[in-house]
Formats: C-alpha cells, structure tokens, sequence
C-alpha cells in the first residue's frame, strides 16, 4: 500500500525571497539625501567654474589671414596670434586638400616678443608658414596654439 505525498510545509514568500534575493535595502534618510545634493550640485558648480576658467587663463588666441599654395608640395599659412608679450608660443598648422584631410602639418615656435611701440603693446603679431604637403593643397588654418615653457 503507498501512502500518499505529503506536501512539504511551504515556507512563507518574505523568507523564501529574502533567501534567493538578499534582504530589502534600507532607505537613505531625507536628510542624507539633501546632503549628497548639495555636495553634487556644489562638486559640479565647482567643475564649471574650472572649465569656464581655464580657458581664459591661457590668453593665446589666434586668427586665420589666408593661404596661399605655390605648388603641390608647398602650401604657405598666414595668421595672427595674441598672447602677453614676454610669453613663447607654439602653433600648430595644417595643410587641407578637397576632401579636409590633412597634407601637411607643422608645429612653429613663436618667440616671446616685447611691446615694441605698436597699439597694442606687441600682443598681436603676424606668422607667415611654409608647410610642406604631400598633396595638393586647397587651404591653409592654425590648428591650434598654447603658450609653452621654452
């Protein structure tokens, strides 16, 4: 004779998920949450202030004139960079064929230079660059310029 299955005793659902899943978080008090705000909303005022800052702080800016290319292997840059007057600059300066790849790039120092007398107390001084391409190129620009420590 067999005796029927016997159902086992079920266990309650909290128990059996707490189990499987781990026990329920605790919540983060209100005050605690209005302190990590804070210090976020403080951390990220802070973040803007440094990034809108620092740019300002480098004071060398630079302008295109214009370009000119004497032949496929030779392209020549013009431009103006401002900077303090007793502050070494570097530019770099690319060459750019019809479809704005680059053919050319070169990096130029720019000595530091005192106020020689002009309107604004030799900032602002023009470069004209000779840079070497492996194409023909149909544009001249200054990438980019920083003050350097030379």
């Amino acid at each position: 004779m067999t005796l029927p299955d016997q159902p086992a005793q079920p266990t309650p659902a909290d128990t059996s998920l707490a189990n499987r899943y781990g026990t329920q978080k605790r919540s983060i008090k209100p005050g605690t949450k209005r302190i990590l705000g804070g210090a976020a909303l403080a951390v990220g005022i802070g973040f803007l202030a440094w990034v809108s800052t620092s740019q300002s702080l480098s004071d060398v800016s630079f302008k295109d004139v214009g370009y000119s290319t004497t032949d496929a292997t030779l392209a020549e840059v013009d431009f103006q960079v401002t900077r303090e007057p007793g502050t070494p600059v570097k530019c770099a300066v690319k060459a750019l064929d019809s479809k704005f790849a680059i053919v050319g790039w070169k990096v130029v120092d720019i000595p530091p230079g005192e106020g020689n007398g002009t309107a604004d107390g030799g900032r602002t001084v023009a470069q004209r660059v000779a840079v070497r391409t492996e194409s023909l190129a149909v544009s001249g620009v200054v990438d980019s310029c920083w003050a350097s420590n030379a």
